[in-house]
This record gives C-alpha cells, sequence and structure tokens, in this order.
C-alpha cells in the first residue's frame, strides 16, 4: 500500500502504525489446496509426463493401493532477515546497493526498471549473507525497489531491514504440498505402476511456482526405475502471501511422496521398506522417465555402504526385538536414497564469470558471480585459484560480490554455484599463468613475486577475465523428453529414533549419511553441508509447522511459536561418510554439488518415526498402510499410535466446530 520513510527506526514503525488502511475481505477467498482444486484455481502451465502405458499396467497387476500425503510449508528462518541499504550517489542517478541477495544482476535490474535509469548506473555489492536458502533469490527485489525509490525521492540514503515477524508474514516460504497416488504392483515387491498427482500451494502470485512444479515432476522416479510412470504437478493459486524458492527446490516434497508410496507398498505387503527399495531401484545402464541416461552404480554403492556402515541389519534386529518387550515406547528405524538432479533447467542460467587481479606485491584479488552464504563458496574459489596458479591461498583474497566488476551473474541457486564460477575463476586464472609462462622459463628458481614484478616491467597484463559455458540444458514437455541436468549427486540415510507412544515424544538415536560428492574440493566444508542440510530436512519433516488462522494470517511469527531443530534435536550418534573413488567428469575438479541433495535425507528421520507407529498400532491391532503426515510432530506421531487411550477420545463431528488453524 505504501512505504513509512523516517530518520530512525523508531519513528518509521511509528508511523507505519499510524497509517489508516480501509479494505474489503474477499468473499469468497482461497486458502487451501483442496479449496483451489475445488474451484480449479491454478497457474499455468500444468505439467503432465508419462512412461510407458500406466492405464494398460494397473490391469496387469496383483494389487492396487492408493494413497495420499501432505507436506506442510517451511520458513527459511535465515538469521540474517530480508536486508538492504541504498546510497545516492553524485548527480547522474546513480546508486550503490548494499544487499543481501542471491541474485546481484536480479537486484540491479529491479531499481533500473523501477526507476527508469540504465542498469550500469546501478552497482549491487554482497558482503556476505546471512543465510538465504532460496528465499534471497526473487524476493529481496520486491523489497530493494521499494528502497531504491525511497532513495531516489530524498537523495539520502535508505536502509530497510525487516523484523523476524515482518520476514515470515509477508515473504513466502516452502510450498505446502499434497501429494496422491495410486500403485500397482506385484506379490513379489515389483512395483509395475504408478500415478502420482501433485498440488502446490503457490500463494497469491506465481513467483517460481511452475518451475517448482516442474522439478517435483523430474524427480518421480527418485531412485527407482518403474517401467509404468505418471505424473501431473500444478502449483495453486490461493490469497496467502506467495512462496518461492526453498532449498530443494520442490524436491524434499515430491520425493517424500514417492518414498511414502514405497512404505505402503511394503506394509501393504508385510515386508520390510528396505526390501521394496532394493527390489525397485535402478541398476545399470538407466534411462530416467525423461529420457536421460545415466548409470545408478554410485547410487548402489551408496546404498551397500550405508547398509554395511550403519549395521542396518543387525539393528533392524535389534529394534524389532525391543518392540516386542515394550508397549509404550518403539523403536523404529529407515534406510532412504536420493538422487538429486544438478543444474538449472533453463539452460541459460548455466553461466559464470570472473575477473581476477594480481597485484605488483603478488597479491591476488578473485572476484566472482557467487554469492557467499555460508556454503563456502569464497573458500573454494581461494582454492581453485591456489591451484591454478601455484600459490598458497593466504595470497588470494575476495573481497566481494558486485556488479560492477563481473557484470550479469546468475543466482547463487540450484548447488551448481561451486560447478559454474569455479570453472569461470579456473578460467581466468589458466590465462594469467599461462602468460607469465615466459618470465617463469626465464627465470625458473624465481619466487612469485619476483615474475609478477617483471611481468609488469614487461608490459604484461596482470588482469585476466573468465568465463564458463555450462551444458545445453533443456525440457521438453510437449515431448516428455530432455536432458534438465548435469549429473546426479547420490546419497543414502539411515536413521534410527525411540519414540514415546503415550506423548509422541521422540529423540533419535543414530543417523548415518553416505554421499557421493565426487572428489570434494574441501571435504570439511562439504561435510558440513551435508550435515546442514540433514537438520535443515529434519525441521520440514519433523518439526517446523507453519498455522494459519481461518482468515489466512500467519500464527506462527517467530522462534516462540515457530520450532526450528536445536542441539537436542540432533542424533545422539551422528555419522557421515563420502563415498570413496568416485569421479565427476561434468564439474571443477570432478566434484559435485551437495547444497541441496541430502536435505532430504532428513525424511529418514520421518520414515522411522512412521516406523515406530506402525508397531505401536500393530500392538493395537492395527495393520497396513495408513496416513502420516508431515511434519511428524509429536501431536501426530501420539495419534497415529492409536493407543486405547486415544481410541477413548470421541471423534469430532463434520460442522460442529471451527478449526482453529487451517491445513494449507
Amino acid at each position: 500500500v505504501c512505504a513509512v520513510l523516517a530518520d530512525t527506526k523508531v519513528h518509521a514503525k511509528r508511523g507505519a502504525a499510524a497509517v489508516k488502511i480501509t479494505y474489503k475481505d474477499l468473499p469468497d477467498p482461497v486458502f487451501t489446496i483442496e479449496d483451489a482444486i475445488e474451484k480449479s484455481s491454478y497457474f499455468e502451465p500444468q505439467r503432465r509426463i508419462e512412461k510407458g502405458n500406466v492405464t494398460e499396467a494397473f490391469k496387469s497387476v496383483d494389487q492396487v493401493y492408493e494413497g495420499a500425503i501432505r507436506i506442510g510449508g517451511q520458513e527459511h528462518f535465515y538469521m540474517e532477515t530480508q536486508s538492504m541499504l541504498v546510497v545516492p550517489v553524485g548527480e547522474e542517478t546513480e546508486f550503490n546497493v548494499y544487499v543481501s541477495t542471491q541474485w546481484p544482476t536480479l537486484i540491479q535490474e529491479a531499481i533500473a526498471e523501477t526507476l527508469d535509469i540504465q542498469s550500469s548506473r546501478v552497482t549491487c555489492h554482497v558482503k556476505r549473507l546471512g543465510g538465504a536458502f532460496g528465499g534471497k533469490v526473487i524476493k529481496t527485489s520486491i523489497l530493494a525497489s521499494i528502497t531504491s525509490v525511497a532513495a531516489w525521492k530524498t537523495n539520502r540514503a535508505v536502509r530497510c531491514v525487516l523484523e523476524r515477524g515482518e520476514d515470515m508474514l509477508i515473504t513466502g516460504g516452502r510450498h505446502p504440498v499434497l501429494g496422491k497416488y495410486k500403485v500397482g504392483f506385484m506379490t513379489d515387491g515389483r512395483i509395475v505402476a504408478a500415478d502420482f498427482h501433485y498440488y502446490a500451494n503457490a500463494g497469491c502470485f506465481v513467483d517460481e511456482s511452475v518451475l517448482i512444479s516442474e522439478k517435483i515432476l523430474l524427480h518421480l522416479d527418485n531412485a527407482y526405475d518403474i517401467p509404468n510412470l505418471r505424473g501431473f504437478s500444478v502449483a495453486c493459486r490461493t490469497n496467502l502471501p506467495s512462496n518461492t524458492a526453498f532449498r530443494g527446490f520442490g524436491v524434499p516434497q515430491g520425493v517424500l511422496v514417492v518414498e511414502n508410496m514405497i512404505n505402503d507398498v511394503a506394509m501393504a505387503l508385510g515386508r520390510p521398506a528396505d526390501q521394496i527399495r532394493e527390489i525397485n531401484m535402478y541398476t545399470g545402464p538407466s534411462v530416467t522417465h525423461y529420457k536421460f541416461e545415466f548409470s545408478p552404480d554410485n547410487l548402489q554403492c551408496c546404498w551397500e555402504e550405508c547398509k554395511l556402515k550403519s549395521e542396518y541389519g543387525i539393528r533392524r534386529e535389534a529394534v524389532d526385538q525391543f518392540n516386542q518387550q515394550n508397549r509404550w515406547k518403539k523403536r523404529g528405524i529407515s534406510i532412504i536414497p536420493i538422487k538429486y538432479g544438478i543444474a538449472f533447467a533453463e539452460g541459460y542460467l548455466n553461466q559464470a564469470a570472473a575477473l581476477v587481479h594480481i597485484y605488483k606485491d603478488g597479491s591476488v584479488l578473485v572476484s566472482h558471480g557467487g554469492t557467499e552464504m555460508g556454503q563456502g563458496i569464497h573458500t573454494k574459489m581461494q582454492q581453485v585459484a591456489s591451484r591454478e596458479l601455484h600459490i598458497p591461498t593466504t595470497k588470494i583474497y575476495i573481497s566481494e560480490t558486485s556488479t560492477n566488476t563481473v557484470p550479469n551473474t546468475c543466482p547463487s541457486a540450484a548447488s551448481f554455484g561451486t560447478d559454474a564460477n569455479g570453472m569461470a575463476v579456473k578460467n581466468a586464472c589458466e590465462i594469467l599463468y599461462q602468460r607469465l609462462e615466459p618470465i617463469r622459463l626465464k627465470n625458473p628458481k624465481g619466487s612469485w613475486e619476483s615474475w609478477v614484478k617483471e611481468a609488469f616491467f614487461e608490459k604484461i597484463s596482470l588482469s585476466s577475465t573468465g568465463f564458463y559455458r555450462g551444458h545445453d540444458l533443456y525440457m521438453d514437455w510437449d515431448k516428455m523428453k530432455g536432458q534438465p541436468y548435469s549429473y546426479f549427486t547420490f546419497g543414502v540415510c539411515c536413521s534410527e529414533v525411540e519414540l514415546d507412544c503415550l506423548t509422541g515424544d521422540y529423540r533419535t538415536v543414530r543417523t548415518d549419511i553416505v554421499v557421493d560428492i565426487g572428489r570434494s574440493l574441501n571435504p570439511s566444508v562439504d561435510i558440513g553441508q551435508i550435515e546442514g542440510a540433514f537438520t535443515q530436512g529434519l525441521g520440514l519433516y519433523t518439526l517446523e509447522e507453519l498455522k494459519y488462522s481461518p482468515t489466512g494470517l500467519l500464527y506462527t511469527r517467530g522462534p516462540s511459536q515457530y520450532k526450528i531443530p536445536a542441539v537436542c534435536d540432533m542424533p545422539l550418534q551422528f555419522n557421515v561418510y563420502l563415498l570413496s573413488d568416485s569421479n565427476n567428469p561434468h564439474a571443477i575438479y570432478s566434484s559435485k554439488g551437495i547444497g541441496e541433495p541430502t536435505l532430504f535425507l532428513g525424511s529418514s528421520i520421518f520414515f522411522a518415526i512412521k516406523d515406530a507407529v506402525a508397531a505401536a498400532r500393530s500392538d493395537s491391532g492395527l495393520m497396513g498402510p495408513f496416513t502420516f503426515d508431515s511434519p511428524a510432530t509429536p501431536e501426530r506421531a501420539c495419534l497415529a499410535c492409536s493407543s486405547p487411550f486415544i481410541q477413548k477420545i470421541p471423534a469430532s463431528q463434520p460442522g460442529s466446530f471451527t478449526a482453529w488453524a487451517l491445513d494449507i
């Protein structure tokens, strides 16, 4: 409606509170996915994909099961909220923008378009971000545009920093998803046909929701070779704040539906879920449902090594024995794989540039298009420059990411930042090192500093740009085929939990993760990323729950109401292993992207809880598949156990009450 500008934050808040807004409620608002389905309130295009002949395949199977699962949304909860400082410079309508964003070029272009000036008049500076997770790709540009108008109007520096409650209320988060499925399988555990329908609550405008619904379909198979596979995915238009990108970009929601289907098949057959997974897992030279050829050998290696490292067979027997001996405490164990595609499906985003300066004292300044948000990209770029220039990292410095040193950047997202920017830095350093070759040949025993000084006196340029042109990736939805990814990152996780059936409280006893990340550039950084992503997934699937009022207002607007993982939620024993002897010819130094893939492995705790709940239900005479939505909060787990005490609670009659919160 308006922006209030003042000389202090206190005055600005008072001014904003004094603004009176007259509005009318919509007569028939759409808040939930079910509302959107009923009213066909969708964003276009709606996506479909099919492999084989699903309709015919269902006629030849032994059993058919239909189920559904709801996955709740998630708040980014970056430690630094949306923030920016816009500073007018000089007399030529020029602006310096200091902003917390994953995509400096988008901010630059948004401000330029808003003020009707050229992009060259706007310089965006990003020193580092206090977390982002996808929430600072698109949304930041809206606030930056508003702030730039204020700076332009007053010709003064203007700062905008959202408070936590404001950030949670207006910026959106991970898309809540309702997944429905129909699966046809044989009595030996082979899945012959599967049909999926995904509905994502996009909010009031499209943002990146259609792209997210597309990526859900591209990971429809996860790690399984299902001969007849069909998927439908749509972004639902509702009257809630627009949701946006979040680490995983729809994959954590979509693949949870697939794995839940696998669990339901196992329960319907009365067999362990890991056996059903093994029977249906990709083996040998394989082709995805969008006709992309790949080798699943490393997926199989991760699976076998995780079972070995976690002692899965022994612990599975121990869990079953524990459950036979205990009525009100149950244990559950699960082992879950992930096959995650790396790179942007929009081919033009797979590019990067870099600028490298060598100064006369031998120090090196590296600039690249990636933003540092805690994932360690600057550390890895220093390592790349060090390796190519043959100098220690102590001589290499990265100041910031800015649009006047590296223009036309692509977002630091899709777990592709190191792959792209690493190749650009490598290219620039190779050029510089080659320029120094005549100097080195003249004085092979000289120091780096002496070579640099001599090059200066010889009038050799000590500055170079580097560029990386990525693979020409694409996805043709009409033909249902394409190559939307450069390669896959594989991982497998085994988790064990102990559940109190009377309260729903649980603790994670142990977690073992095995990940194929090629030849890691920095194992310490990558293991930290694996642990962090797993923890964020743990929050998504077991703790973090967004609650909306019947009028569409977010209740959970801060850490006192919105539970994120803490130290007490971590596994008592937490082991991470990197797959050895792995190569990847498609990325810098044979490494692999790791930022997003392992977030889904947090679902191993969700399925371990579900395994424990199934054990409790069997004691009450309840067998077979059952509905268990995400997140698996203590309340949900307690109710799902269906103990004799829970069964005494009278069922609520439809229309007899008004729900205090919506399942959106």
